[in-house]
């Protein structure tokens, strides 16, 4: 059986660095063509362009803040000149704080829930006019919401609305065709662990390594198979489901 997903159209948000890099990357070798967005101008940019082109297809790497709706409502604008229609989207884009409860502030609550939540949502409702008949929607959540971690109360309060959203859309619009699925993912090793002090790197993996079931940490190019394989009609009767990416961490 085959991906078959060879000129399929994608958006994926927050694709400059980390996890959405590596998804917008094997999804252009795989042959998709991808729109992608970052926030902030940085070297992660540029790499990714110059990346892409020599991949070949077409890819489009451009500038937006999620937490606006404007930022949105650009970026699908962009997403219909270029293509047309999408096949994919993956909603990428988070950010995360390590703050005690008692001193979580609304703003940065706010923040966390504008754009791992929010943000999801104002792509996910700009995108329906966009959507292929097939379409698939993935949402990137965390199996940190299923167990709970401290010091993370608002990021995985987010991450667990993530599966409700879902669960809700598949079912809404199931009869369209179009599929709704949450990765659960655990600890992926990116850029920002090697950009660590060394002895605080080695903290994390020793912390982390030993409670997966497979001894290490993901790679972003693991996500993107999974990403690959909701893509593909090879999942075309799996809707409303939570996919574990965790390497079995527990």
């Amino acid at each position: 059986m085959q991906l078959n997903v060879e000129g399929k159209k994608a958006l994926v948000t927050g694709g400059s660095r980390g996890i959405g890099r590596g998804v917008v990357l094997e999804l252009a070798r795989a042959g998709l063509d991808v729109i992608t967005c970052y926030r902030q101008e940085s070297d992660h940019v540029e790499s990714l362009r110059r990346e892409l082109k020599d991949i070949g297809g077409n890819h489009h790497v451009v500038r937006a803040d999620l937490t606006e709706p404007e930022g949105v409502s650009a970026l699908l604008a962009e997403a219909e000149r270029a293509f047309g229609q999408l096949d994919l989207v993956v909603n990428n884009a988070g950010a995360i704080t390590h703050v005690p409860y008692e001193q979580l502030s609304l703003a940065d609550w706010n923040r966390i829930v504008a754009t791992n939540l929010t943000a999801a949502h104002l792509v996910i409702q700009g995108a329906l006019p966009l959507l292929s008949p097939t379409a698939s929607v993935i949402s990137v959540g965390s199996k940190s919401s299923e167990v709970g971690i401290p010091l993370r109360s608002h990021y995985t309060a987010t991450k667990a609305a993530l599966r409700g959203l879902s669960r809700s859309l598949a079912k809404e619009f199931g009869h369209k065709g179009w599929r709704f699925n949450v990765l659960a993912l655990g600890v992926i090793e990116t850029e920002a662990l090697w950009e660590m002090p060394e002895e605080q790197r080695a903290t994390m993996l020793a912390r982390y390594e030993p409670k997966t079931a497979l001894g290490r940490l993901g790679k972003p190019e693991e996500v993107a198979g999974a990403v690959l394989w909701l893509a593909s009609d090879l999942s075309r009767y799996v809707t409303g489901s939570v996919v574990y990416v965790d390497g079995g961490i527990s």
